[in-house]
C-alpha cells in the first residue's frame, strides 16, 4: 500500500510541480511571435552545456594519456 502512495507521489511531483515550466514553454511562449526560437534556443543551450562538458572530458581523457597514468583494463 506504501509503495503505491508512493510512486502516485513522485508522479504528482513531476505533473504537478517540476513539469510547470514546460507548460508554459508550451502554452503560452511557444505561441508567441518569436516563440520557435525561444523555445529552441533552450535545446541550443543545453547543447552548448554538454558540448563543453564533453570538451573538458575529452581533454581530461588526453592528460591522463599522456602522462600514462589511463587506466586500461
Amino acid at each position: 500500500m506504501i509503495a503505491s502512495n508512493i510512486f502516485r507521489w513522485i508522479g504528482s511531483l513531476f505533473t504537478d510541480l517540476l513539469f510547470l515550466p514546460f507548460k508554459l514553454l508550451r502554452l503560452e511562449i511557444a505561441t508567441a511571435d518569436a516563440g520557435w526560437w525561444l523555445a529552441n534556443g533552450i535545446n541550443w543551450a543545453f547543447l552548448g552545456v554538454l558540448l563543453v562538458l564533453f570538451a573538458y572530458w575529452m581533454s581530461q581523457c588526453t592528460k591522463f594519456f599522456r602522462e600514462g597514468t589511463e587506466d586500461r583494463a
